[in-house]
């Protein structure tokens, strides 16, 4: 639960944002997601170097290198415990010639994070905002899981308040109550096929973390929960850069976050392979027939994109188990719609999807 003074200094940043002459609420939240992950590597390092001091070995895995950049900085400098105590210009120099080109070769680390770097863009204009920025995020607490996914979130709570940005948020109480209606299981392979800012997906860690602590203790359920039950899929790299923060935030590790249009590509390979499925697919688009993938069409033939998004589950998506659940957001304007368009369809199918528990929030 978030404090009032957290809270505050949240809101010290963002206003250092704006007055420093970035007002794009998605553009300040990626510039966090960025400092907030170099200070993560900075910490694993950190780990990495306690840990072989107490066996007296040598570091397992480096995330910065022995010796010098291309541009001769020893790497030690990158890290956020180093640059952070240098003076503001040349704090701006490192980061922007030296820490940024570092990010967009990563492959050290091994979070689904790291894969979303290679187009990482330093847009901080002053090197007074930057310093001021990196001391304001140097004092807010990280060291609890909960703590900083609420802080996260918070953040991304910003967005939907800031106009039509708001599209990529789905209220959090709506999140929750179609969470509890599935019924996730450690069990389950998740997947959010317009995953956003993988709200629903941090929806369903949490709730197993409440429901099923089992989960995190058994080290088969466990390593499902870090690498295998988590699957989001968007064609923003913003959005797949914010979305993969805000799951290593709340204690995922390595979920698969990936660039995929989920309507315009075909599924081959995704077939069937979800149990659950979470969506609040956008409902203002439509796209031409001929950027719409074939096997969707043969479902229904729309360009609405709501309904095409419906298409996906249960199949292809969603497996036909007994415990596949499919839960969906549409507006009421459109239940007429898909009514007609899926009746032909789901008669069709009546005793196949006779056996599928979904749910639908009107």
């Amino acid at each position: 639960m978030l404090t009032g003074e957290l809270r505050n200094q949240v809101d010290k940043i963002w206003d250092a944002f704006w007055s420093g002459g970035i007002a794009n609420p998605l553009e300040v939240i990626e510039q966090i997601t960025y400092l907030l992950f170099l200070r993560r590597l900075d910490d694993l390092h950190t780990l990495q170097e306690l840990k072989a001091q107490r066996l007296k070995k040598p570091i397992e895995r480096r995330i910065f290198p022995e010796g010098k950049d291309p541009k001769k900085l020893p790497y030690d400098q990158l890290r956020w415990s180093r640059f952070k105590n240098t003076e503001p210009r040349e704090m701006y120099r490192i980061v922007g010639e030296h820490v940024f080109p570092f990010l967009r070769s990563l492959g050290g680390d091994e979070s689904t994070y790291a894969h979303h770097m290679k187009d990482a863009r330093f847009t901080i204009p002053t090197a007074a905002l930057l310093a001021k920025v990196v001391d304001l995020l140097d004092n807010v607490p990280m060291d609890d899981r909960d703590t900083k996914g609420d802080l996260y979130e918070y953040m991304l709570g910003k967005i939907a308040s800031a106009g039509q940005n708001g599209q990529f948020r789905t209220p959090r109480h709506i999140i929750r109550l179609m969470v509890e209606m599935v019924e996730p299981k450690p069990t389950d392979v998740v997947c959010d096929p317009a995953c956003g800012t993988c709200g629903f997906l941090v929806a369903v860690g949490e709730y197993l973390r409440e429901r099923h602590p089992e989960t995190l203790t058994d080290p088969k359920l466990r390593q499902h929960f870090h690498r295998g039950l988590f699957h989001g899929f968007d064609f923003d790299n913003t959005m797949l850069r914010i979305g993969s923060m805000n799951m290593l935030l709340h204690g995922v590790e390595n979920p698969d976050i990936v660039y995929r249009d989920s309507l315009s590509q075909d599924h081959a390979g995704e077939e069937e392979k979800y149990t659950l499925v979470l969506a609040n697919p956008p409902f203002a688009g439509s796209l031409d027939y001929e950027n719409t993938a074939k096997d969707l069409l043969q479902v229904v033939k729309t360009k609405k994109t709501e309904l095409l998004f419906l298409a996906l589950f249960p199949p292809p998506y969603v497996n036909r188990g007994p415990e596949t659940r499919c839960c969906d957001l549409v507006t009421q304007r459109r239940i007429q719609a898909l009514r007609r368009r899926f009746h032909r369809h789901l008669a069709l199918h009546k005793n196949e999807l006779g056996r599928h528990r979904s749910g639908l929030v009107l």
